[in-house]
């Protein structure tokens, strides 16, 4: 089946730390890229973090460069999203991705497969 599963989502205080991992299915392992977006409450979905996984390019959202860190294990079909120094703005559920597209894939309509997200809490 296809299928994209995040985890590692929960509270934590603001200044913390949390690692989020994503699970590729063979179906779902596109070869290419795979990103992250989050949605904050009220707000639409926003572009986070991306890598490709050949190479291990990576392009992050402004809001998050020098904080967070994406990586990937392809022998796994693996991504992770390490977050630290959260902020409370940070506050949403992350969802994973599969994308075709092999680099500047920063929009929604890039990606082929979605996640069903993970909560991130980040209390003041």
């Amino acid at each position: 089946q296809v299928q994209l599963v995040e985890s590692g989502g929960g509270l934590v205080q603001a200044g913390g730390s949390l690692r989020l991992s994503c699970a590729a299915s063979e179906r779902t392992f596109s070869g290419v890229t795979m990103g992250w977006f989050r949605r904050a409450p009220g707000k639409e979905r926003e572009f986070v973090a991306a890598i490709t996984w050949a190479a291990g390019s990576t392009i992050y959202a402004n809001s998050v460069k020098g904080r967070f860190t994406i990586s990937r294990d392809s022998a796994k079909k693996t991504t992770y999203l390490q977050m630290n120094s959260l902020k409370s703005e940070d506050t949403a559920a992350y969802y994973c991705a599969s994308s075709f597209a092999l680099a500047g894939a920063t929009a929604e309509r890039q990606y082929r497969y979605w996640g069903q997200g993970t909560q991130v809490t980040v209390s003041s």
